[in-house]
């Protein structure tokens, strides 16, 4: 499910773009659904990155939180979303998502609070600039310092806390409100689109899928097929560009189930989300010539799961093959 850059940007840029359906006394408001949705994989993404860290090889300070801005929403939304976070009037990034027993969590830190400086270096209120820079800026930041160390957070009403952060594995993660069953990996950022979160039928499904795009980061995937030199226009669905793409997806899905487990989530799951979606019909979830069918994909993550139980009968201790040792693309 890896994209170009371009791709995800323009992605983003409709979040921004397409104003929500106001709520009617009669249906759930629709900030709510997108945060309930953040809650799920704020909760996913830290379990997944703090439980696999010691078989990552780059590790960031992990908080367990999802970043908002008031300013990804048209003025006529803005006031629900701010009501939905409880979001302060202040022009800041604030906390969207908070995981259950994170360092966020246990600092007290709340979803809505704004956050104003980082161990004392304010924010840039970049007021002319895109939100989603200044949470980016944010999330780069926050992941240069060192990945266990206290951490201060100016917020707003004046005050600070110090937050204790977790090794996890190096990567970010956002929702984005869009309909579509897909999701993205950037090398840093794990996006997943609104209607992923929905297909998936419970959190292990999720967490699938979520192990899929943080295993293509893991494992520097866009960094290694720019550097075979991939067509990321439309010759990526042909000949040797093609092909290294699904050799990529192929070994996010055999390490997706490896962080699954290391997680404590049922791989049983990753069989079965690709399978449901195989089956449900509806919008094409994967460009044809870069990534393999579903019936290979379920077949793969089988054998890898197999694997994985075989060898923990046997006591051998359980090491991803791929992290250490990728395959070369070429």
């Amino acid at each position: 499910m890896s994209r170009s850059v371009r791709s995800l940007f323009a992605a983003l840029s409709i979040l921004t773009a397409t104003p929500a359906l106001a709520a009617t006394p009669t249906e759930p408001a629709p900030y709510a659904t997108l945060a309930a949705l953040e809650a799920r994989v704020a909760a996913i993404g830290f379990r997944l990155t703090t439980a696999n860290a010691a078989w990552c090889p780059s590790v960031q300070p992990q908080l367990g939180w999802l970043w908002g801005d008031l300013r990804l929403y048209g003025a006529p939304d803005r006031a629900g979303a701010r009501a939905t976070y409880q979001a302060s009037d202040a022009d800041a990034p604030f906390i969207a998502a908070i995981a259950p027993g994170s360092p966020a969590a246990a600092a007290g830190l709340t979803v809505g609070a704004a956050i104003l400086a980082i161990n004392g270096i304010p924010l840039s209120a970049q007021p002319d600039g895109d939100p989603f820079a200044r949470i980016t800026a944010l999330e780069t930041r926050l992941g240069t310092l060192p990945p266990d160390a206290a951490i201060d957070i100016a917020t707003s009403n004046d005050r600070t806390v110090s937050v204790t952060p977790i090794a996890g594995c190096a990567s970010d993660f956002r929702v984005e409100d869009r309909k579509q069953v897909a999701g993205v990996a950037d090398g840093r950022l794990v996006l997943i689109n609104a209607g992923l979160a929905s297909f998936a039928a419970d959190d292990n499904e999720l967490a699938a899928a979520v192990a899929h795009e943080l295993a293509h980061n893991i494992l520097r995937h866009r960094a290694r097929l720019d550097a075979a030199g991939v067509d990321r226009g439309l010759g990526k669905q042909f000949g040797r560009s093609a092909r290294l793409f699904r050799q990529t997806e192929v070994e996010a899905d055999r390490l997706s189930v490896w962080l699954m487990h290391g997680a404590g989530y049922d791989m049983g799951a990753a069989p079965r989300f690709w399978r449901a979606y195989g089956k449900q019909g509806g919008p094409v979830l994967f460009q044809a010539g870069t990534h393999p069918r579903w019936q290979a994909r379920v077949e793969s993550v089988e054998a890898e799961i197999a694997a994985i139980r075989s060898a923990e009968a046997a006591g051998a201790p359980l090491a991803p093959p791929l992290i250490n040792a990728p395959p070369p693309l070429e």
